[in-house]
């Protein structure tokens, strides 16, 4: 930063704060048009958009990444990659160009070049779940069965919604009818259940596996001891819910929270609707205040896995996917998209709460 030279600093400092104020609020603004017009599939303006940032910021490695994302998706792999060699020269390290420049080597067949990059991502960054991913798809379209297993292990072991890709992607074709990738199933559908998912439904939404395979999965866990299976009264008919077993909960760990395996920590159903809603008055306030910070938090509770999350996905299927969808678009628009949809969001918890009313009196009958 500039010194001031003047014999009045006070004076001096003023336009030059406010010079790089207005390039930071400008460069961020452009930013964040940018990922809207992205968000709205429109790349080309996206892309024109970045490269106005860019103008203001060369180095500026959000918008690069996003500039190269998007001529990826329009098909300019030349275009991409050097966009991402670029990031490169910045930061060697940087592991998401890494993978993303995996992917450009990936379009056009180059499987072992792809598989060097995302292996450089994975050096960079050991938890980055999907180069890990890639990395498992590469391994297979290279033949490389035992290695890709592997890798595709680590990407779930690092994050279980990895498995939603894995068991249509068309990559694992070579490694598909391997015991060990048949496995990988039922690991997932363990980890889903120890992260608090605790029915088929909520299970299949989360891994995105076909419901079948998650039967034949929890029917194999069961069989090996490895989870129990309970029912639970939901309004007028029972479900079947399914916790770790108590041993293997002890070995490796649950979420907290959990429905059946920590039972000192369960409320009994009447507690749990009137605390979903409890919650449902504050985000209806929040909204009708037009708080944006506070509704998004209040969102939160309603997405959470270790808060009401579970029991949307269960009962409110629909509803969960539109509040999640209204956080993202409150992030990105501001208080012009929550004064635009606010009668919507009211209508809809006006709704779930009628069906709440109804649960609990079902409940004290």
């Amino acid at each position: 930063m500039k010194k001031p030279f003047a014999k009045k600093p006070q004076k001096e400092k003023m336009p030059e704060e406010t010079s790089l104020t207005n390039i930071d609020y400008n460069k961020n603004k452009l930013f964040k048009k940018g990922v809207n017009l992205m968000a709205d599939e429109k790349l080309e303006d996206a892309a024109r958009v970045f490269e106005q940032v860019l103008r203001i910021d060369p180095n500026h490695v959000d918008s690069l990444l996003k500039l190269g994302y998007a001529k990826f998706h329009l098909d300019d792999y030349e275009g991409a990659m050097k966009i991402y060699d670029r990031i490169l020269d910045i930061d060697v390290t940087n592991a998401e160009a890494w993978n993303l420049k995996g992917l450009v080597h990936y379009e056009k067949k180059n499987y072992s070049k792809a598989l060097d990059c995302v292996e450089k991502a994975i050096e960079s960054d050991s938890t980055y779940g999907m180069a890990w991913y890639n990395k498992g798809c590469f391994l297979s379209l290279l033949n490389q069965v035992p290695e890709s297993l592997e890798a595709l292990k680590r990407a779930i072991e690092i994050d279980v919604k990895n498995a939603r890709k894995a068991v249509k992607d068309k990559d694992f074709t070579n490694v598909r009818l391997e015991e060990g990738f048949k496995r990988i199933v039922e690991v997932v559908v363990l980890e889903s259940v120890r992260q608090n998912y605790h029915t088929i439904g909520s299970i299949v939404w989360t891994t995105f596996i076909d419901k079948k395979e998650v039967e034949v999965a929890l029917q194999k866990l069961l069989e090996k001891g490895l989870i129990v299976k309970n029912e639970k009264k939901q309004a007028f008919h029972k479900i079947d819910v399914y916790d770790l077993a108590p041993e293997m909960a002890e070995k490796i760990g649950t979420e907290k929270k959990g429905l059946l395996g920590v039972k000192k920590r369960l409320p009994s159903p009447i507690k749990n609707l009137k605390e979903l809603s409890l919650a449902i008055q504050d985000v209806r306030s929040s909204i009708e205040e037009e708080d944006i910070e506070k509704t998004i938090n209040n969102f939160d509770l309603f997405i959470d896995s270790s808060k009401f999350g579970p029991q949307m996905i269960e009962q409110f299927f629909e509803e969960h996917r539109e509040i999640r969808l209204w956080k993202i678009r409150l992030k990105d628009k501001g208080i012009d998209y929550l004064r635009e949809n606010k009668q919507k969001m009211l209508t809809l918890f006006d709704n779930v709460e009628a069906v709440i009313t109804k649960m609990l009196r079902n409940e004290v009958a």
